[in-house]
């Protein structure tokens, strides 16, 4: 019978709306846990994605996102805002959205 590898790692990220997000949490095992506990205490959205903790535990506590991750960043805290029903200035969340066919392909592929 073989060990479980399983190491629980965890992050918090603070992002204030103007600059980049910053690390300001990090933990493995029951550190982690505490962060993941006061998480749902706050009813903060919690992402799961174990190879993204682990690019980003490599940082020191303080220090922004590395550039290379703001996009991959960016969708996620836009996905947990919309979960909390906030939106972006000017953006109306009962607009239709455009759909695009993509079924066929056009010359925009």
């Amino acid at each position: 019978m073989s060990e479980s590898t399983t190491h629980r790692q965890a992050i918090a990220l603070k992002y204030d709306g103007s600059h980049a997000p910053t690390l300001t949490a990090k933990g493995d095992e029951e550190l982690a846990e505490e962060i993941l506990r006061i998480a749902r205490d706050y009813e903060v959205p919690i992402y799961e994605n174990a190879e993204l903790v682990k690019l980003l535990a490599r940082m020191e506590l303080g220090e922004s996102i590395p550039e290379e991750l703001y996009r991959t960043i960016a969708e996620i805290i836009a996905f947990a805002w919309n979960l909390k029903g906030k939106f972006p200035e000017g953006h109306d969340p009962q607009a239709p959205m455009l759909e695009k066919d993509v079924t066929e392909r056009g010359d925009d592929f």
